[in-house]
């Protein structure tokens, strides 16, 4: 999963990123970063120290997810001119958004001079990704125009449906709705796919709120909840600054100090969450002497699909899996007892894959 982190200037949106990437990147009112910081977050997962200890491996791997703090906002941004090269670039190439808005006051970094407003800091920047898929529908269409006037008659009937197609989405951004909310039939939603729209792209918005101001953030979260949870929009408000600094601590002195605050779940954790529900994914695991890791994959793939997720081979070759459900696989103690238990199960090409399946892929190739 790699997910783009946006935010207009002075939002915090670094302080963010290292919170969740436990990263040291360049944070300030002013930054002159021109190339993205990437972090790559390894996700917490309770359930794998119980598998460590049947299986007793010589290595652990966490599931990953790769954050992209993208750099300073292009001059013009928040002005409804739209998102444009290599900024829309690099927000195309992430599979979700995150939005950072900001919900502090602090002196040391000064607002923009219109004050501080978190959901008209979002609402711009979501004006700003209908612009930008605007403008891409527009060049498309006018392309396809073009092309009708030189096509063959067997060419005609698949261009005309691409500028049916590509004037509906134009219409529904214009009267206000994201592409992500409009109905397409599955093979419209696969050619969509192709031109990476913003408003298609799952998206997380984040107020950042200040040191002294986390009892309010389920308020906040609340509110920003039921502005933009209609659009398939998931919401979060977090400390940016207070997460950073916890984020640099040792593990336990991290915990205790959190305790000692009141400070609740950690802004890792919670954007963590957000992000598995966001790209609608799941985690099973491969365990062994060897290792113990936990893989993502989204929800619905098929037992080869997951296969594919550890090696292109084991995809091309898969003979079957042989599946134990993670509660199961605890209980009992070992793949033996599971087995002997009547819980160890022989899976096939069509199985559906589910939430913390520990799995052993059987293929040849």
């Amino acid at each position: 999963m790699d997910i783009a982190i946006v935010g207009l200037p002075r939002s915090g949106k670094t302080t963010i990123f290292n919170a969740v990437t436990r990263g040291a990147a360049q944070v300030a009112a002013f930054s002159s970063q021109t190339k993205p910081n990437i972090g790559v977050a390894k996700v917490p997962d309770d359930r794998l120290q119980p598998l460590v200890k049947i299986f007793e491996p010589a290595k652990i791997t966490h599931a990953e997810v790769t954050y992209v703090d993208i750099p300073a906002a292009p001059e013009g941004l928040g002005q409804s001119k739209g998102i444009s090269g290599e900024y829309l670039n690099h927000l195309q190439k992430a599979d979700a958004l995150v939005i950072v808005a900001r919900s502090f006051d602090d002196p040391a970094v000064p607002d923009e001079g219109n004050g501080i407003d978190a959901s008209r800091d979002i609402e711009t920047l979501l004006y700003e990704f209908t612009f930008a898929d605007l403008g891409i529908l527009e060049r498309r269409m006018g392309r396809i125009k073009d092309n009708l006037k030189s096509a063959r008659t067997t060419e005609r009937d698949g261009l005309n449906r691409e500028h049916e197609l590509a004037s509906r989405l134009k219409d529904g951004l214009e009267d206000g709705m994201s592409i992500r909310r409009q109905t397409l039939t599955p093979d419209e939603a696969k050619h969509v796919e192709g031109f990476q729209f913003l408003t298609n792209k799952p998206v997380i918005v984040v107020a950042n709120v200040g040191e002294d101001d986390t009892s309010a953030a389920g308020d906040i979260e609340a509110q920003l909840d039921t502005q933009f949870g209609e659009d398939g929009i998931l919401t979060a408000a977090l400390s940016g600054k207070l997460e950073m600094e916890l984020s640099q601590m040792d593990p336990e002195d991290e915990k205790e100090f959190r305790e000692s605050l009141g400070a609740g779940e950690s802004g890792l954790d919670r954007m963590m969450s957000l992000s598995y529900k966001a790209l609608d994914q799941l985690t099973f695991f491969t365990c062994g002497p060897t290792e113990v890791r936990a893989w993502t994959v989204t929800k619905g793939v098929t037992a080869p699909q997951a296969a594919g997720k550890i090696h292109s081979d084991m995809e091309r070759g898969f003979i079957r899996a042989e599946v134990v459900g993670y509660d199961d696989m605890v209980r009992t103690g070992s793949m033996a007892e599971a087995r002997k238990q009547g819980v160890f199960r022989q899976e096939g090409k069509t199985y559906i894959v589910t939430e913390a399946d520990v799995m052993l892929i059987l293929f040849n190739v």
